[in-house]
C-alpha cells in the first residue's frame, strides 16, 4: 500500500471507493482490501493536512515576528 497519490487524487479514490461500497457494486472478495485502502488514504490525508497546518502556522508566526521588528525600527 505504499502507492500514495497526491492529496487531491487520494480524495477522489476515498470518495470512489465510498461510492462502490454504498451502490453495493463491490465484490465481497474485495471489500476488505478496499476497506483497507480507504483507512491508509484518510491516515495519508489527515497528515497532510496536519502537516500543511504546522507549516502554515509557522510562516504565520514568522512572519509575524519580522511584522514586529520592523514596528521596533
Amino acid at each position: 500500500m505504499s502507492d500514495t497519490p497526491g492529496y487531491q487524487a487520494a480524495i477522489e479514490e476515498i470518495e470512489s471507493i465510498v461510492e462502490e461500497i454504498e451502490s453495493e457494486t463491490i465484490d465481497v472478495d474485495a471489500l476488505t482490501e478496499k476497506v483497507k485502502r480507504a483507512a491508509y488514504l484518510i491516515k495519508y490525508c489527515k497528515d497532510k493536512l496536519k502537516k500543511t497546518d504546522d507549516e502554515v502556522k509557522k510562516v504565520l508566526k514568522e512572519f509575524e515576528k519580522e511584522g514586529d521588528d520592523v514596528e521596533d525600527i
